[in-house]
């Protein structure tokens, strides 16, 4: 089938998340390996996205695909998540080893947001709290509590929500700022943090839950020793802590968890994306051995038909065999001196560049569209530039996001040298695009 039978038929009888359906002109891709998609007529993209972070160990690996067909041949694809199963146990176990601290005990859900869903129920139940905070620029995911939770305009067309959500400013500045430095604005911030905890009331309060690192709205790591701070304050108030890592963590950052650059541990852990590289649906949410003992003795008021679904289980246990046996995460920490250079030397030729950021390879390039440091695009919004230049991307055989002013630089863990340094060759190309705003 060619590609704009695969556009017609999709458009025609399937609907597109965030976007207006028939105003999309979307790209068909019938087959990927490696860091590359290819369309029905052969024409080669290179994955600087990971598939919205998702594709860690990069497309069709030989051994995961082998694995699924193990699956597949061992007749036990699914059993209700009443039941047990050997590859329940394992993966569990294999968890609990991979992840610090005492987070020994894992959910198993079909994806990220039904993990963070999750989350709050658990909180809820443990604490006898109802009301939970989070922070303007996150991301939790598009169901009910995912929504209420997500501080991103995403959320405005979800509204009204349910009760109980409070969102809080971030720590890092854009127009608003608590400090120039990591120290003032770890200080500061916390110090604005415990005023609103007092004002909303400690006692009502469950939990805080953050992306350890912010991931669509910018690639955004905290000030240094803000997540600590923020790990103390919560404790002295008995609030839980709960580190989203479904987009930043298994890998992303140069680190198997993005909580362990900061030196602060969650006491619950949602997980999905990379789990199983995406190849399957499948999320989980791990809590400390506290709240695990809480629901040895209580009951646990969730769950869904497809959890802890045993094909999903068994592709995770190949995908982290593949992600630690062929050294993944450790290449995305090499691979972030690459990145961060590239960026360095687009912003040093290109006067649409405003600023750059990377951990592993978890990276964006921010555009302004002035010398004195005007975002290129509004909050929300796009710039004819940066959409033509989106659509010269498409043409040189790139595929990426643009968040508003951000390019996004995510690609496969598994990416060489040579591959990454194709992908900023593009962008150095497509920036043009974007330098005659400034320069005009």
């Amino acid at each position: 089938m060619d590609s704009q039978t695969i556009v017609d038929q999709c458009k025609q009888y399937t609907m597109w998340s965030w976007s207006k359906s028939g105003a999309l002109n979307p790209l068909a891709f019938d087959r990927a390996e490696g860091v590359y998609l290819y369309t029905p007529e052969g024409k080669r993209f290179l994955d600087f996205n990971s598939q919205l972070m998702s594709v860690n160990i990069g497309h069709s690996h030989p051994k995961v695909l082998e694995a699924m067909k193990r699956a597949i041949d061992g007749h036990m694809l699914f059993a209700a998540p009443s039941a047990a199963t050997a590859v329940r146990g394992r993966l569990g176990k294999r968890l609990a080893e991979l992840v610090p601290g005492d987070i020994n005990t894992f959910f198993f859900t079909l994806g990220g947001a039904e993990a963070n869903e999750n989350a709050v129920k658990a909180a809820r139940l443990f604490t006898g709290r109802h009301k939970i905070l989070s922070r303007y620029r996150s991301y939790h995911g598009a169901t009910h509590a995912g929504m209420q939770m997500t501080g991103d305009p995403r959320r405005w067309a979800n509204e009204p929500g349910a009760p109980g959500f409070i969102r809080v400013m971030d720590p890092i500045p854009y127009d608003y700022s608590f400090g120039e430095t990591d120290e003032e604005r770890t200080r500061n911030h916390l110090r604005y943090l415990e005023e609103l905890i007092q004002y909303e009331g400690p006692h009502t309060i469950a939990a805080m839950i953050v992306e350890t690192v912010i991931g669509t709205n910018g690639i955004l790591p905290p000030p240094r020793g803000w997540l600590q701070g923020l790990r103390e304050l919560l404790d002295r108030h008995g609030i839980l802590l709960i580190c989203d890592e479904v987009m930043c963590g298994f890998g992303r950052t140069g680190k198997m968890f993005a909580f362990e650059h900061f030196g602060a541990q969650p006491d619950i852990l949602t997980m999905a994306k990379g789990l199983t590289s995406s190849y399957v649906p499948l999320g989980a949410m791990g809590v400390r051995d506290k709240i695990a003992a809480h629901f040895r003795d209580n009951v646990f008021w969730g769950g869904l038909t497809y959890n802890a679904h045993a094909f999903c289980l068994s592709v995770a246990e190949a995908v982290l065999d593949v992600m630690i046996g062929e050294g993944m995460v450790e290449n995305a920490a090499k691979m972030q001196d690459v990145m961060l250079a590239e960026m360095a030397a687009l912003k040093a030729r290109h006067p649409s560049v405003r600023t750059y950021r990377a951990l592993g390879l978890f990276g964006t390039i921010e555009l302004q569209k002035d010398r004195q440091g005007s975002r290129m695009a509004p909050y929300n919004g796009s710039h004819p530039a940066i959409d033509r230049m989106m659509g010269f991307f498409k043409q040189e055989g790139l595929f990426t996001i643009a968040q508003w002013w951000n390019i996004m630089c995510n690609p496969p863990l598994c990416i060489t040298e040579e591959q990454l340094r194709e992908g900023f060759a593009i962008i150095d190309r497509g920036l043009e695009i974007t330098d005659a705003v400034v320069e005009g």
